[in-house]
């Protein structure tokens, strides 16, 4: 058997981008916190966190104070923004400029919904960028999965 490894395979530019500024961070000697695992890649997570990244959840958030925090790819929900400011915590965002155009679609169209309007997300219940697009709607989106939902 032969395997072949597509030369255009491996991250997208979003991943790549949060990956290139979490290793600027780390190389000149700053703490970095990162919300959730920064690539679905345990590999690759595991060798950040050797250079010294720390992999945290929201939870934990409230614990730090002046922090840097970076946010993944993936992006966030309003409300983490809002406990950063809360808790002077210095946002490294690395969210992907496709996941932020996303969420301004969705908040947007929840905006301007009429009353009786229901956004529905398809994804993953508890994804990053499911929670991050449900965060557009104070959180009153749907999620579903599948047909039964």
């Amino acid at each position: 058997m032969k395997i072949t490894i597509d030369d255009n395979s491996g991250f997208c530019f979003g991943v790549v981008y949060a990956i290139q500024l979490a290793e600027d961070e780390l190389d000149a000697g700053h703490k970095v916190y990162c919300l959730g695992d920064i690539v679905h890649n345990d590999l690759e997570v595991q060798r950040l966190k050797a250079k010294g990244l720390e992999i945290i959840e929201h939870k934990d958030l409230e614990q730090l104070e002046g922090e840097k925090v970076l946010i993944r790819a993936h992006g966030e929900p309003p409300s983490t923004y809002e406990t950063a400011i809360r808790k002077n915590l210095e946002l490294i965002d690395a969210s992907c400029p496709v996941v932020l155009k996303l969420q301004n679609r969705v908040k947007n169209t929840f905006d301007g919904m009429l009353e009786g309007g229901q956004v529905v997300i398809y994804g993953k219940p508890g994804h990053a960028e499911v929670n991050g697009l449900r965060g557009q709607t104070r959180e009153s989106a749907i999620i579903i999965m599948t047909e039964d939902d």
